[in-house]
């Protein structure tokens, strides 16, 4: 397959109680609990979706990110291929919480349905009823070139015109999201150095 020269079309980084579009500071807060944050990003751009409240915190995060990159470039089509370090585990333990005493065991499966990290993909799909390919990868680091090789698969194979990128890592209120789209078009060269500068690896 001959290289596919990529583009990103827009990018999103929501790190450190900021907000940034395409780089541009769009939303600082004060408030240092995650969950408070992101209810405050939801109120400031008045997003209308009320699963978004039930929703832990992983799945908050790849939502905001994702809605404000998808809003620009609508695409039913849109494949998505996310990774992180900690996958689900922030919830994981919640949900062990529920079920590790046995004389008082709720498991609830409100909590439960956050188990797996690909679930946030099912979240951003439905709520921009995306119907194409989707991978949530995890690893110690941001996968840069398999994430790439795989969305240049996808768009040339023609399986899609788009791909929805992104790191979105989250665990006990440390948090980092940067998701960007690729495309044939686009202002900014795909390249892993643009990615590795506004990625915080562990």
């Amino acid at each position: 397959m001959d290289k596919e020269k990529l583009y990103i079309k827009s990018f999103c980084q929501i790190s450190n109680q900021e907000v940034c579009l395409n780089d541009e500071l769009i939303f600082r807060s004060i408030e240092s609990d995650f969950n408070v944050f992101a209810k405050e990003i939801y109120q400031k751009f008045e997003i209308q979706y009320p699963k978004f409240h039930k929703m832990d915190a992983l799945c908050k995060l790849a939502f905001l990110s994702s809605e404000f990159v998808l809003n620009q470039n609508y695409n039913s089509e849109t494949a998505i291929i996310l990774a992180n370090h900690s996958s689900s585990l922030d919830t994981d333990v919640k949900h062990q919480k529920t079920i590790k005493n046995q004389e008082n065991y709720y498991p609830s499966p409100a909590v439960f349905v956050y188990t797996l990290p690909n679930i946030t993909i099912g979240e951003i799909s439905i709520r921009h009823q995306l119907k194409s390919e989707s991978a949530f990868f995890v690893d110690e680091d941001y996968p840069i070139e398999l994430i790439h090789q795989q969305a240049e698969y996808l768009i040339k194979s023609g399986k899609t015109t788009q791909v929805l990128c992104g790191w979105t890592e989250y665990f006990q209120n440390n948090y980092q999201a940067f998701v960007y789209l690729v495309g044939k078009e686009g202002n900014v060269p795909l390249e892993s150095k643009f990615i590795k500068e506004r990625i915080i690896n562990k």
